[in-house]
Formats: C-alpha cells, structure tokens, sequence
C-alpha cells in the first residue's frame, strides 16, 4: 500500500494566490485541488507550470484576447512557470469550438506568418523573461500513425458527442468531419506534454480543457486544474469583442485610437472591463466604483482605465498625449498627427471627396452622414449633400474620429 500524499499548510500567502487566481475567472475547477498545488508549491519551491495555448488563425491579437494573458501575468508575477503554447499543429485541425460548421484548416505558410506576430504581441502583456515558448508541432508530429490511433483509444466517441457544438451539428444534421473530433484529444495531449498543473482558457474552451485533464490521468499524471475566463464583450456592450464584428480594439492599434476606444465603452461595461483588464487592485477597484456611485462622475474612472491600457500596449507618456488629443477633439479641435492626402478633380462632390479621401466606405454613406450633420469641412458642419469644393486645402472631419488633411486640385 503507498504511503498517503502529504499534505501542506495553507498559509496566507497560498490564500492570497487562490484570491488572485479567482480574480475575475468564471470557473475554477477542481478548487480544492488547486489550493492543494499552491500549498505544495510554496511549501517545496517548486513552481507550478501553467499552460495557454493559443491557435495563430489570425495574424494580430485584440484586448479580448488578452482576459486570458492577464491572469497568466498574474500568476507568472507570483512565480509560477507560464507556457505560451502555439497551435502550429492544431491549427491545421481548426478549432470547431463553438462552430456549426467545419473551419477550414490553414495552410503552413498562412500558420507560420501568423504565428511569428503572435508571440511578439502576447509579451506586451507577459514577462517575455519568464514565459517559456513552445510549439505543439514538437510533440504532436512525431506521434506518427499509430501514436495518433494510441491516443485515439484513450477517449470515447460518447464523451466526444457530449460536446454541445458537436451535438447540436449532429441533431441539426450539419456535418462533422473526423478530423474535428481529433481537436480536442491533440489539445489535451499537449496538457500531457508540457505536464502542465493548470490550463487557461475562454468559457468556450472548458471542454478542449477537461480533455486534457482526462488525458492525463490516462497517462499517469496529476490532472491538471482548469481555469476560463469570460468572454470580453466589445465596444457595444452586447457581443463578444471581435474583429469580424468591428467592435474590438487590437492591442497595435495606435494609441490615441486606443484611448478614445476605451472611452467611448458604457459606464456599465466599464466595470467589467476594470476586472477582466485593469491590474489595479481589487479594493482600488471597489473604492473607485463607490466614489463613482457616490457621485464623482465617471468620466474619470473611464479616463483612468483608459490611460492604463493605453500605456500597457504603448507608454504612460504616449498615453497622456492621447488623453490630451482626446480633450482637444471633444472641444472641437483638431489631432496633431491626422492623414494627408492629394486629390484632383477640383472642383470635387462632397461625397466622392469622402470616399476617395477613405473617410466613407461609400458616396452614399457620406451623404447620409451628411444628412445627419456627421460631416465638418474646417470645423464648419456641412448641411448640403450637393456641396463642391474648390480647389485648395481642408480638414475634412467625420463623426468623432474621422480626420484627414486634403489638398484638392484641379
């Protein structure tokens, strides 16, 4: 009969770890058996090894995605070992988390471009000096034919269909290639891997997170604890931050647009932002919001986070230049650095002006702007959708935002 694992006191410190680690995270599972790992890590030294893997399917990374990087940044700070996974292997499966159609896989070279921005951008967030890097190509191509099989009789087609985009893709007769139920298993093989002790992920990765954790136990190793955040929703307080819906803020994006983003989110959304993003304290947090209920207008916490995230993906002085930029646009006046541009034609149609100075996807989107007084020629609102300007040089203005500089000429 073995000997009983020993067991470690649970010290303040390793509460105030499990305090960290439940920071904004929808769910932590199993909770007793990760107070039990960070007992035993601050009782041996010896750190835990926390696993995110992110798939490159996209060449740029926005703030949504980095909900999952704060926390790793968190417990990095506490001195545990983080792993950048990159899905260079899993990438060519694709995803089907959340999908009720097959994704298309990618090719090498459309992994390969994206993954060398990947890395780059996550160390905006993390400590690039105590993250490890790994690819999941190391472990999962030379699995080979028969490893592959191997691994396949680890796990049933009955807990695959437990899956809920899967069942509902078999109840709705949409079809699911084979190849899509090998996703799950490669992702909890690389849990296997990297002997990770957590595994970080969004809500819609929890089951990909617990195969790993059966995984595991199949292979004779302590089940790693999973730990998902929420998803981020975007700049109209309704969906889930995303580029294809246009309501993101990519964390290269420049930051006087970066901090007028922020402010433009609801004072509602705000406070979730604060959680999910900000690496202030939760008390500060908590003492901010009552100042704000208590009166103090919220502009100013608004501004605060702003400024924050701002500086994280660029600098506090390019921060404070773009709170700057933004006090003098909400006064009417113009950013230093906008687009310039030359045109011919003069003299030119308002609309077209619009569309071809890239201000307006289209002429009849000008004139509808227009019409709804969201066009400035030199700070004077444009009221006639018949408009002709002569030759010289203007700030043209749409919406709040929208600034270019054009030369028109003959």
């Amino acid at each position: 009969m073995s000997d009983p694992a020993p067991t470690y006191p649970i010290t303040d410190a390793v509460q105030a770890a499990m305090a960290v680690s439940l920071r904004g995270c929808e769910e932590l599972l199993p909770r007793d058996d990760w107070m039990k790992k960070l007992a035993r890590s601050a009782a041996t030294g010896r750190p835990l090894r926390i696993k995110l893997g992110l798939d490159p399917t996209a060449p740029d990374i926005h703030i949504g995605h980095t909900v999952v990087l704060n926390k790793m940044r968190q417990l990095q700070d506490l001195g545990h070992t983080v792993i950048f996974l990159i899905g260079d292997f899993t990438s060519m499966i694709g995803d089907p988390s959340g999908r009720n159609a097959t994704r298309p896989p990618l090719t090498r070279e459309q992994i390969e471009a994206n993954a060398q921005t990947y890395y780059r951008q996550a160390s905006l967030v993390l400590d690039p000096a105590k993250t490890e890097i790994r690819y999941n190509s190391e472990w999962s191509d030379p699995l080979g034919a028969r490893g592959m099989i191997e691994l396949a009789a680890k796990y049933t087609l009955a807990r695959m269909l437990e899956r809920d985009d899967f069942t509902k893709r078999f109840k709705a007769g949409n079809p699911i290639s084979v190849h899509e139920l090998l996703y799950p298993l490669m992702q909890g093989y690389d849990s296997v891997a990297l002997k990770s002790d957590l595994e970080l992920g969004g809500t819609d990765q929890k089951f990909n997170l617990l195969v790993g954790r059966a995984l595991q136990s199949e292979y004779g190793q302590e089940p790693q604890c999973i730990l998902t955040m929420p998803l981020l929703e975007g700049l109209d307080g309704v969906e889930k931050m995303s580029k294809s819906k246009g309501n993101y803020i990519g964390i290269t994006d420049p930051a006087n647009e970066m901090f007028a983003k922020v402010l433009s989110i609801s004072d509602t959304l705000m406070w979730k932002w604060f959680t999910l993003l900000s690496f202030r304290a939760e008390a500060e947090i908590a003492a901010l919001k009552r100042e704000v209920e208590g009166g103090r207008n919220p502009k100013d916490a608004k501004v605060m986070l702003a400024k924050e995230i701002t500086a994280r993906f660029h600098d506090a002085g390019a921060a404070d230049a773009a709170a700057a930029d933004f006090q003098r646009r909400a006064a009417g006046g113009v950013p230093d650095e906008i687009p310039e541009l030359t045109l011919g034609g003069a003299p030119l149609a308002i609309g077209a002006l619009l569309k071809q100075a890239g201000l307006v996807p289209s002429t009849s989107e000008g004139l509808r702007l227009i019409e709804q007084g969201g066009v400035r020629v030199d700070g004077g609102v444009v009221g006639d959708k018949g408009l002709k300007l002569a030759a010289g040089t203007f700030v043209v203005q749409v919406g709040k935002r929208k600034f270019a500089r054009v030369t028109l000429g003959a």
